[in-house]
C-alpha cells in the first residue's frame, strides 16, 4: 500500500508538509477566529484524513459522531482527537484515534504528510494527517463515539462548485461557515475547512 499512487491525485505528496516537519503557527484560520479564542493556549489535536483507493476513484473516509459527545456531537468529522502525552507525535495520535474510533489497524494506514493546522472555537489546534487507507479495511466503529462511518468521493470534495459558504450568527456576530452540497450527510465546519485546505494545497502544487 505505501507504494500506491492515486491516479486522480498524482501530486498529493508534494502538496503536503513532511511528516517529520510539522508546520508551525497558530492555524491558517487564526484571523477569522481571533475574537472568539480564549487567551489560554489551544489544545493540540490530530485527525486522520484517510484516502481510500477504489476502482472508481479515491474516496475520503469520514465519520458521524454520536449525538451525546461534548465536542461536535452529531457532526461529520475525521477520526481524531486530542494529542495525549504518550503519543509520539500528531501522526501517532491520529492513528491511535482512528483505531479507537473506527477500528483501523496501523498496518492499514500509510501516512503521507500533513496539512496546515486549523483552529476551532472549542479551543483545539488540529493538525490533519493525510494517509492512504487499505481498501480492504472493515470499519468497526466505537458506538460511544461514532454513529456512522462512510466514504465520499475525493473528486466531489475537490470540486469548488460543491462548497458553499453559509452565514450564521454566533455570539451576536455573523460568521461564515463552509458546507459541502452533499445530499446524504452534512459536511461542514472544521471538516469542510480541512478539505478546503487540502484542495488549496493541491491547487498551489499544480500551479
Amino acid at each position: 500500500m505505501p507504494g500506491v499512487v492515486l491516479p486522480d491525485c498524482p501530486n498529493l505528496v508534494n502538496a503536503l508538509h513532511p511528516l517529520d516537519a510539522p508546520p508551525p503557527g497558530a492555524g491558517w484560520n487564526h484571523a477569522e477566529l481571533a475574537d472568539l479564542l480564549l487567551p489560554t493556549a489551544s489544545m493540540e489535536a490530530a485527525v486522520l484524513v484517510g484516502l481510500v483507493p477504489r476502482a472508481d476513484g479515491t474516496q475520503v473516509l469520514l465519520t458521524r459522531r454520536t449525538d451525546g459527545l461534548r465536542h461536535h456531537g452529531g457532526q461529520v468529522s475525521f477520526p481524531g482527537g486530542r494529542v495525549e502525552p504518550h503519543d509520539r507525535d500528531a501522526t501517532a495520535a491520529a492513528m491511535r484515534e482512528a483505531h479507537e474510533e473506527v477500528g483501523l489497524m496501523a498496518a492499514q494506514i500509510a501516512p503521507l504528510g500533513l496539512l496546515d493546522p486549523l483552529l476551532t472555537i472549542t479551543g483545539f489546534r488540529i493538525l490533519p494527517v493525510v494517509a492512504l487507507i487499505d481498501p480492504a479495511y472493515v470499519a468497526r466503529p466505537d458506538p460511544n463515539e461514532v454513529a456512522d462511518v462512510f466514504e465520499v468521493p475525493l473528486a466531489f470534495l475537490l470540486d469548488p462548485d460543491n462548497l458553499m459558504t453559509q452565514m450564521l450568527e454566533y455570539r451576536g456576530l455573523p460568521r461564515a461557515v463552509l458546507e459541502f452540497r452533499y445530499p446524504v450527510q452534512r459536511i461542514w465546519g472544521a471538516t469542510a475547512s480541512i478539505l478546503l485546505n487540502l484542495r488549496q494545497r493541491l491547487e498551489n502544487c499544480d500551479a
